[in-house]
């Protein structure tokens, strides 16, 4: 017989899927970090856009985590708190220069690819569990971290 959990989803998918989850939590973390050090640091000719757009990234990215640490709960699970573990899981590493917009903008571009490829994983996962809310999440912001991606492509020409 099939254990469900409190929201009719089976507890050994949902378990496997808050562990992805908690895997993406991780990295949008470092990133969220990394970017609010890009925008603290930032200097030179484009400070003033980059500034600007980088405050408007890590805001989007604190909502997020909030969003993916309530859906872990959600699930039933406990969302990991701790940046010790995630710098131990997360694919997105501290960043080490922050200054430099040029080098911040391809970091940012390198962590969606990481953040995307995570979440069409989640996705595949949820969709074959029939975890329609999980599902949303993650095609909102695959949708919203494409169109990102274009932008800071074009912004780098």
């Amino acid at each position: 017989m099939q254990k469900l959990n409190r929201i009719g989803l089976n507890n050994k998918e949902s378990e496997k899927l808050a562990k992805e989850l908690n895997e993406l939590l991780a990295n949008y973390s470092v990133f969220y970090q990394n970017v609010r050090g890009y925008h603290w640091n930032v200097k030179g000719e484009k400070f003033f856009e980059l500034h600007t757009k980088f405050e408007e990234l890590y805001n989007d990215l604190f909502v997020k985590i909030d969003d993916i640490a309530e859906r872990i709960l959600t699930l039933g699970y406990t969302p990991e708190y701790r940046f010790s573990k995630y710098l131990k899981i997360a694919q997105i590493k501290e960043s080490k220069k922050t200054c430099d917009g040029i080098k911040n903008v391809k970091e940012i571009l390198e962590a969606f690819q990481v953040l995307i490829k995570l979440q069409r994983k989640i996705l595949d996962i949820s969709g074959d569990i029939g975890d329609e809310g999980t599902n949303a999440l993650m095609s909102d912001y695959i949708r919203e971290q494409e169109k990102l991606v274009w932008m800071y492509s074009a912004f780098l020409g």
